[in-house]
C-alpha cells in the first residue's frame, strides 16, 4: 500500500470509531429504548380506554388498535405525571405510532403486540402520527394524548 491508501484507510477507521461512539452515546445518554414486541400476549382488535392498574395511582394501561385510518381510542386523557403502559396492535396492515415531542416510535404489526411505557410530566396535547404508509388516507391518521389536571378530576 502506498502512503495515500494508508492515510485514507486510517481516516475511514477513525470515522468508523467516532460514528460508532456517537451512536452509543446517543443511545445511552438520551434514554433511547427499543420497543418490545410481546410474544406472550394475544393480539387484539378491540381497544380499551386508559384504565388504572392495581396499586399505583398514576399508572395507566392503554390498549390501542391502529386500523385504516385511525387510532382507537383516538384520544387518551391522563393527568400530569402519569405513566402509560401502551399496548399497540394492528387490525389490518402495518402502521406506525409516533408521539410528537417524545422519542416514542412504535410499529403496529398485524398479529403482534408492541409495548412501551410513556411518562408525561407536563400538561399539553401530544399528537400521535402514523409514520408508516398505510394507504390512501394515511395522512389523516392522527390521534392525541391529552395531559391535563382535569383527567384527575374526572376520576374522583
Amino acid at each position: 500500500m502506498d502512503r495515500i491508501e494508508k492515510m485514507v484507510m486510517a481516516i475511514a477507521i477513525v470515522l468508523l470509531v467516532v460514528f460508532f461512539g456517537a451512536i452509543v452515546v446517543a443511545a445511552t445518554s438520551y434514554g433511547v429504548d427499543v420497543p418490545t414486541c410481546i410474544t406472550d400476549r394475544k393480539p387484539f382488535v378491540e381497544s380499551a380506554p386508559p384504565f388504572k392498574t392495581s396499586d399505583q395511582p398514576l399508572r395507566y394501561e392503554v390498549h390501542t388498535v391502529a386500523r385504516m385510518w385511525m387510532f382507537d381510542p383516538p384520544e387518551i386523557t391522563v393527568p400530569p405525571g402519569a405513566e402509560i403502559d401502551l399496548y399497540l396492535s394492528s387490525a389490518d396492515v402495518v402502521h406506525g405510532y409516533h408521539v410528537e415531542g417524545t422519542n416514542t416510535n412504535l410499529m403496529a404489526v398485524p398479529g403482534a403486540v408492541t409495548y412501551t411505557r410513556l411518562k408525561f410530566d407536563r400538561e399539553g396535547t401530544y399528537r400521535v402520527l402514523c409514520h408508516e404508509y398505510c394507504g390512501t388516507a394515511h395522512h389523516l391518521m392522527v390521534g392525541t394524548i391529552v395531559v391535563s389536571h382535569r383527567a384527575m378530576e374526572g376520576e374522583q
